[in-house]
């Protein structure tokens, strides 16, 4: 565990679960703008290592697949936020949320904690709730059913930049000129703005007295989804968006059809669209009677997105839906220097001398990916992404948080970041859909003379003979795709020019990650949260 550089020492102690997500890594700035002391509890924590609030927080390993972890990453907590959910995670992923809440409950109570809080999703009573909305619901009761009191705040769609909702309506109004759309784009939900989201959250931690209930919280506009599209295309100056509804797109359809048109995945499409199958609006707004509105009053959906645009257009995305890793994916690092127990490990290793500066090498490499491209056989990389969205993964849409920077955490296309050192090293993890794990290394080494070599290295450990199936299946185009990569990253660094590479020193408690966000060190300034 490590300590944070300073904090009030009286001030209460939260422990914020899920730090890597998009609700957690917003809602820490937000609760240390509050004065609250944060612990930031993650599986890995090299992955917060870039957040611009690292050093005002502890950071923890801990996993709740793991009971045993959670006894330190509880230890002296006064108030816990419990932000996990299995989202698209595979046929057991109920079970994994069951399991997960209940170790929770029990190590709190161990603890001694204060309180727990919960964000789960508004649903109507007396339904049969979709799969992914009733694990949610019962996360929720297995809390409210433990030793220690729980809040449990209910949200319905959640507008802000980078949100999984905000991202489905936005390509969806951008690229489809008429849609057609099932019949239950209708019913009534109720959005509620990030910013409100977080405001109702840090209250949640002051409550007084010990409340063990849930809290619907809601935006001040009701509407359909259709009617939140429309308010999209008008925001985004869009013409007015026909939209015919038939009876017989199910969930699963629509699921598939805006994994193929957004850069949301099905996997993580279809529980968002399984919950608009029933109107989502708040039952009561008794959390108002406790809590008074944030200053300026709750905002509006017209607002909401037109803050939310702000932010995209400004590259200043404080978080987004594919901040953590997908439940499912690859999550282990690749070890310095891998022990794999006697198990096969492939790989293609290349290197490469260029006639650019080291800066100017890295600056090609970090830019990679996104609308650059990955600098080899483009229909190959766009015919691969195609083939990994049709079986769930998340194809190369997730593109890149900045056009030009990254850091540890990012996902980039269907990788991830899995370790960053400025101009020498950048190492991605494949979240593609794989029988075994894969690596891609680019590096560089400075030479004299002020020139630089390429180092490129992929590595794939194969899950049983499915997985060397796969290696030996694409091997023969191994040297199109690598070779072509190696070359065209070099070719375009010679290209380049001097004066090409831009300033990356980050000093320290400046570097930023999904967007360097003022308003995250201010949650309530105008604009600050969206």
């Amino acid at each position: 565990m490590s300590s944070p550089a300073s904090h009030p020492d009286d001030a209460p102690l939260v422990l914020v679960t899920g730090a890597s997500g998009y609700i957690g890594g917003r809602l820490v700035p937000a609760l240390l703008g509050a004065g609250l002391r944060v612990r930031a509890m993650a599986r890995h924590a090299d992955r917060l290592q870039d957040r611009p609030w690292r050093d005002q927080v502890e950071v923890v390993e801990a996993d709740v697949e793991d009971p045993a972890s959670l006894d330190a990453a509880l230890e002296g907590i006064d108030v816990a936020y419990y932000l996990i959910h299995a989202m698209g995670g595979g046929r057991r992923f109920a079970d994994r949320d069951r399991q997960g809440a209940q170790s929770f409950a029990d190590a709190a109570a161990r603890a001694d904690v204060r309180r727990i809080v919960y964000l789960g999703g508004i649903h109507p009573e007396g339904v049969e709730l979709s799969a992914h909305m009733a694990s949610r619901k019962e996360v929720g009761e297995i809390l409210l059913a433990g030793p220690v009191p729980a809040v449990v705040l209910r949200a319905a769609v959640i507008l802000g930049s980078g949100s999984a909702s905000f991202e489905i309506m936005r390509h969806l109004a951008e690229r489809l000129p008429v849609m057609i759309a099932p019949q239950w784009v209708r019913n009534r939900i109720q959005p509620t703005a990030v910013r409100d989201v977080l405001h109702y959250l840090v209250a949640a931690a002051l409550l007084d007295g010990a409340p063990n209930r849930t809290f619907d919280v809601g935006g001040p506009d009701v509407l359909t989804f259709a009617e939140l599209l429309h308010a999209y295309a008008r925001a985004a100056g869009l013409p007015r968006r026909p939209i015919r509804t038939v009876p017989v797109l199910t969930p699963r359809l629509a699921s598939h059809w805006i994994g193929l048109v957004t850069p949301v995945p099905t996997g993580i499409a279809r529980p968002l669209v399984e919950s608009l199958i029933h109107e989502s609006v708040a039952a009561e707004h008794d959390l108002r009677d406790l809590v008074p509105d944030p200053e300026g009053g709750l905002t509006g959906v017209d607002s909401a997105i037109e803050l939310a645009l702000t932010r995209i257009r400004e590259l200043d995305v404080a978080t987004a839906w594919h901040s953590a890793t997908p439940a499912g994916a690859p999550s282990s690092p690749l070890p310095e220097d891998p022990d794999w127990s006697g198990g096969i490990v492939r790989g293609d290793q290349r290197e490469r001398r260029v006639d650019a500066s080291p800066e100017t090498l890295w600056d090609v490499i970090e830019g990679i990916g996104g609308r650059n491209g990955w600098y080899s056989w483009r229909l190959g990389w766009i015919a691969r992404g195609l083939m990994d969205r049709l079986v769930g993964g998340p194809g190369l849409r997730r593109g890149r948080r900045h056009p030009d920077r990254l850091v540890v955490g990012d996902a980039l296309d269907w990788w991830r970041v899995e370790r960053i050192e400025d101009g020498r090293l950048l190492r991605l993890r494949a979240e593609m859909r794989l029988p075994g794990q894969a690596w891609l290394e680019l590096a560089v080494e400075p030479t004299d003379g002020g020139r630089a070599i390429l180092h490129q290295r992929a590595i794939y450990h194969p899950r049983g003979l499915l997985g060397d199936l796969y290696w030996w299946a694409v091997w023969p185009f191994h040297g199109i795709v690598f070779g072509g990569m190696q070359r065209n990253i070099a070719r375009a660094a010679e290209s380049a020019g001097p004066g090409r590479a831009r300033d990356r020193r980050r000093p320290p408690g400046t570097a930023t990650t999904f967007g360097a966000s003022r308003a995250l060190d201010d949650p309530d300034a105008p604009g600050g949260i969206a």
